[in-house]
């Protein structure tokens, strides 16, 4: 049967969501997380479902794409049909030719064993900056991270959004949009942290996102107070992350982070995460468009 692109209603968000999870297992690359769909629930679930692609077969879904910006489609494939291509092909052209991508210059990321990207190499599309895989097995207890950690709730909201912002230039973080993400499918699967300084004020923050027992969770996002950073806050903060991931019964942990940020990755290998890989995404110059 033919492949069919969709963009699911806000109350088909569930269905995604659930069928991202079942495919976040350790032996397949990692891909588009439904820790990630749970991040841009922050802007609410009609804009994350305008964001939303499908592409199914006989009313299954096997791959599911996320507009990260009007430039980026972050893609994840069902794990049987990495090397489907009928379905790469059929993805390989909606994102040129129907309107998923904008003209000029464009990207897309894509798991590194996904055909997907063969299909769009062969047309033209070279690579973009490289991101840095790390990556933490939770078989084994997490160490204490030294800290007293807080879970954040909607009263923190204000605070935690404040910290983030202080933490990432070009942060729009607010507690509306904390509120947002709260009420979203996947944050039923999260858990927000935060560590305080001396004085009380919040100097770090995390995210972590379960997919469900024995599978991978995701950091998204983690940042330090641009004004308290070289004091550990940053592995005390991905460390509890992980020790909650665990207790959620996730597999793993995993993050990726620009090769460029050297800082990121210094952080999370001093919290027990291993650098496993480099990807790089997809990119199209504008000169390539349709």
């Amino acid at each position: 049967m033919a492949v069919e692109m969709g963009s699911p209603s806000a109350d088909g968000l569930g269905d995604v969501v659930r069928a991202l999870e079942k495919w976040q297992d350790d032996t397949v690359p990692v891909q588009l997380h439904p820790g990630d769909v749970g991040w841009y629930w922050r802007f609410g679930a009609e804009r994350t479902a305008q964001a939303t692609r499908t592409w199914s077969r006989a009313g299954e879904i096997l791959a599911v794409g996320l507009l990260d910006g009007a430039d980026l489609l972050r893609l994840a494939f069902a794990p049987r049909a990495l090397r489907d291509e009928e379905l790469a092909r059929q993805v390989a052209s909606d994102v040129s030719g129907r309107g998923v991508l904008p003209e000029g210059k464009v990207s897309v990321e894509a798991p590194m064993s996904a055909l997907i990207r063969d299909v769009l190499s062969e047309d033209g599309w070279g690579s973009g900056e490289p991101w840095t895989l790390l990556r933490r097995d939770l078989g084994a207890p997490v160490p204490d991270p030294g800290v007293d950690i807080e879970v954040v709730g909607p009263e923190q909201a204000r605070e935690w959004a404040a910290a983030l912002r202080a933490s990432f230039g070009g942060s729009t973080s607010t507690d509306e949009r904390w509120h947002a993400m709260a009420a979203g499918v996947p944050y039923a699967g999260a858990r927000c942290l935060a560590v305080r300084d001396e004085r009380g004020e919040m100097v770090a923050v995390v995210i972590v996102w379960s997919a469900g027992v024995g599978r991978m969770g995701l950091i998204e996002p983690m940042g330090v107070h641009r004004e308290h950073r070289g004091h550990g806050y940053g592995r005390a903060i991905t460390m509890a992350g992980a020790r909650a991931l665990r207790e959620l019964g996730s597999s793993s942990v995993v993050v990726y982070t620009p090769s460029s940020n050297v800082g990121a990755v210094a952080t999370y290998r001093s919290a027990g995460l291993e650098q496993v890989s480099e990807r790089r995404d997809l990119c199209r110059d504008a000169r390539h468009a349709p």
